[in-house]
């Protein structure tokens, strides 16, 4: 058998605890090429470019 708290954590230790854990939003950019907003350090998934070069075909539908 491991151990065992002695203890009930109560809810606002718990809470304390967690309240570094909450999730951040991603630092979005404006593309160089079509102005639309992406993910820093990613393809821009509308037109496939990075960096104000086109990098990858996009398809649309």
């Amino acid at each position: 058998m491991g151990p065992l708290p002695k203890r009930k954590v109560s809810k606002s230790r718990r809470d304390r605890r967690r309240a570094h854990d909450a999730l951040t939003l991603k630092h979005l950019v404006e593309c160089e090429s079509c102005g639309e907003y992406h993910i820093a350090h990613r393809v821009c998934p509308k037109c496939g470019a990075y960096r104000g070069e086109q990098v990858v075909e996009i398809e649309n539908d």
